[in-house]
């Protein structure tokens, strides 16, 4: 069958976005893609079960249904000729954002906005309690 691009498919900018990034901002990690965090922490946390799912799931997320062209041609002992590009058949299903990548880009803001949550509904706990008595 037909290769293909594992599920969520992003434009090849969203990862040249990242790439830039990291040569503006050097950091450890870049997260890009929706699928990552669950990879990251699971890898960690339970590493064996992440590995029997992706070996089960991800082979058959890398084929389409349809089959391989008989007189397609190969590229495998020498480049195709011609510049077929960046982009793949698979453009309409492709997201040209990450929110992964939003949020990971944006640390800083992403912890004074979930600080500033934190002290709200601490304040709110604290204004319940005195009301009950």
């Amino acid at each position: 069958r037909r290769p293909r691009p594992v599920a969520p498919i992003y434009q090849p900018e969203v990862a040249a976005r990242a790439i830039v990034d990291a040569a503006d901002r050097p950091r450890r990690e870049i997260w890009v893609g929706a699928p990552t965090p669950f990879v990251v922490w699971g890898a960690r946390l339970v590493p064996g079960l992440v590995d029997r799912y992706l070996a089960r799931t991800n082979y058959e997320g890398q084929q389409d249904d349809e089959p391989i062209p008989a007189d397609r041609p190969s590229y495998l002992w020498e480049p195709l000729p011609g510049d077929a590009g960046a982009y793949g058949p698979y453009g309409d299903e492709a997201h040209d954002r990450s929110l992964q990548y939003e949020v990971s880009s944006r640390r800083q803001l992403v912890a004074g906005v979930m600080g500033a949550v934190g002290v709200g509904a601490a304040g709110a706990r604290a204004v319940r309690r005195r009301s009950r008595w």
